[in-house]
């Protein structure tokens, strides 16, 4: 009997060894990992409040837009000289005190060519150009073709300054140019031939002349001068200072 207990003693210590060799033999099991839940945002937190919309600019009221447009591009076109060739006005008057006129031959203002002739020929050297552009919009009162004008204004008025060919200052098919003059807030539609725009060294509509007003007006005069002398000299890119600035 004792023999017995012995064995079963034995037995149970190697079960026992076997066991435990198998358990060391194994490796520890992975830990898993915890899962963390994203952060939601306090209510009150930056990141939880919308984008905020991009501040909205307010248009500029229709006049000052409308300016803005029409005084920028007074003379920025391209037209028809007297003898069919093209003319880029900003171009070929950059800098320069321009007076626009629409001209006709059998107005009762047609005399006005020998008035603005002299003034072209008085001021020409400082910086004035007149722009004659015949029109035949009021009572007809300019039929001839782009030769003939030419030659009545050379023959009977020794006309210097650059003239254009016929347009339409007004109507449907108004040229581009007088279309802007007249939309300016210091220009508008001419009433009859010989009006007369005014626009300063930067390309800009200052004012507009009936033609009720001579050439040599003294208050057309003077805007001219206090224009011509606000232009800066050829070649010298800087602005004058005014008096008191």
């Amino acid at each position: 009997m004792n023999s017995s207990i012995r064995i079963a003693a034995l037995l149970t210590a190697s079960t026992l060894g076997a066991l435990a060799t198998s358990a060391a033999a194994k490796p520890p099991a992975s830990p898993v990992p915890a899962v963390i839940p994203a952060a939601t945002p306090a209510a009150n937190s930056p990141a939880a409040k919308p984008a905020a919309k991009p501040a909205e600019t307010s248009p500029a009221d229709g006049k000052n837009a409308k300016e803005s447009k029409t005084m920028a591009t007074a003379l920025s076109y391209t037209v028809k000289d007297i003898d069919g060739k093209d003319v880029n006005l900003a171009e070929a008057y950059k800098g320069k005190v321009v007076l626009v006129v629409n001209v006709a031959s059998k107005c009762g203002y047609t005399k006005q060519y020998e008035g603005l002739q002299k003034l072209y020929a008085e001021k020409k050297d400082k910086g004035l150009v007149i722009l004659g552009f015949p029109a035949n919009d009021f009572n007809g009162q300019e039929p001839g073709s782009d030769k003939e004008i030419k030659e009545f204004c050379s023959s009977k008025f020794a006309v210097t300054f650059p003239m254009f060919s016929k347009v339409s200052v007004k109507g449907k098919d108004v040229a581009p140019m007088f279309k802007s003059l007249t939309e300016a807030p210091t220009g508008g539609a001419p009433k009859w031939n010989f009006t007369k725009y005014l626009v300063d060294s930067e390309g800009k509509l200052v004012a507009k002349y009936d033609s009720a007003v001579a050439p040599d007006d003294k208050a057309l005069n003077a805007k001219i001068d206090e224009l011509l002398a606000a232009k800066p000299a050829e070649g010298d890119k800087t602005k004058p200072v005014k008096a008191g600035a």
